[in-house]
């Protein structure tokens, strides 16, 4: 019998039972429901005491709910007495509200460091957060999976003739080149102008994308409205395909007409988001093997690096 036990919340039951069997453990015994008013109700219905829990639950919508069902289990796993709490959040929501960046806002990514660690969670494993700065927001320890491991094999098994990759802004510059770097391809960055929230305009094409097989690199797609008007921008410039490695799938609102009617050939994603539906262009791989790697390698106090060597 294992002594580390892996609980899954009700945000992405699938991924967390993908963990299980890559690890071959059992997901252990929680009974999460609802009362008539929404308010979240949960019961531990096997013993923890001293174990390692890792707790599989990722803040994607409706975050408020999966964000505080996160919170109810770790506090019920406190009161059974588990050795130590591990939240697995692969896609960490409120992440995008990292720093001030205008006056009177908030910096929600802090606030919901402070409550996970308020709530006794005493390690993060997260993956391709929306800027890595963020886990200076936590007194943890926080090991931060990226999904290039995943991304680069898939995109060098295209075997494109003519590749280069393109950061689809300014502040994604890192996280191209680092992807530009591995694979050995040259670089393009897309200039745009966000006028509000969940609105961007593209503005310009900086290298050359002539013939071009582009591959644009980012950590998550929400209403795909930047990628689309990239990839569309990209096409005007000559690209003759225009490829999109985002690792988390958020396709909010409108996001799915908008690939549908765009120039995007195809957008890969993994599965630290469950998707309501399927699409001709929308590509899913797994992030669970690295995941469930990592919780292994942790639990043995083994280096997590080695595995994105």
């Amino acid at each position: 019998m294992s002594s580390y036990k892996l609980v899954s919340g009700t945000a992405n039951p699938e991924f967390a039972q993908k963990i299980a069997s890559n690890l071959g453990v059992e997901l252990a015994s929680v009974d999460v429901k609802r009362f008539s008013d929404g308010e979240i109700n949960v019961n531990i219905t096997e013993s923890v005491r001293g174990q390692d829990l890792f707790i599989i639950q990722p803040t994607c919508a409706p975050a408020n709910d999966n964000l505080m069902e996160l919170l109810i289990i770790v506090d019920a796993l406190k009161r059974s007495s588990a050795g130590t709490i591990n939240a697995v959040i692969p896609y960490f929501g409120y992440a995008r509200q990292d720093r001030k960046a205008a006056p009177r806002v908030p910096i929600s990514a802090k606030l919901v460091a402070d409550m996970l660690e308020t709530a006794g969670v005493q390690r993060v494993i997260t993956i391709d957060l929306h800027a890595a700065q963020i886990q200076g927001f936590f007194n943890i320890p926080v090991d931060h999976l990226v999904g290039a491991t995943l991304f680069v094999k898939y995109i060098q098994d295209k075997n494109l003739k003519n590749p280069i990759i393109a950061s689809p802004d300014v502040g994604g510059v890192a996280r191209a080149r680092s992807y530009a770097e591995k694979l050995g391809y040259d670089l393009v960055i897309v200039d745009k102008k966000r006028e509000k929230a969940n609105v961007a305009e593209v503005m310009n094409i900086i290298g050359d994308v002539a013939g071009k097989d582009v591959i644009i690199l980012d950590d998550m797609v929400d209403t795909a409205g930047t990628l689309t008007k990239a990839a569309n921008a990209l096409k005007a410039k000559g690209a003759t395909s225009v490829m999109a490695c985002c690792t988390h799938g958020v396709l909010s609102g409108p996001a799915y007409d908008r690939l549908t009617n765009s120039s995007l050939d195809e957008l890969v994603i993994t599965d630290t988001i469950p998707q309501k539906s399927s699409h001709e262009k929308v590509t899913v791989l797994t992030a669970s093997e690295i995941t469930a790697k990592a919780i292994n390698r942790i639990y043995t106090n083994e280096s997590i690096q080695s595995i994105f060597i």
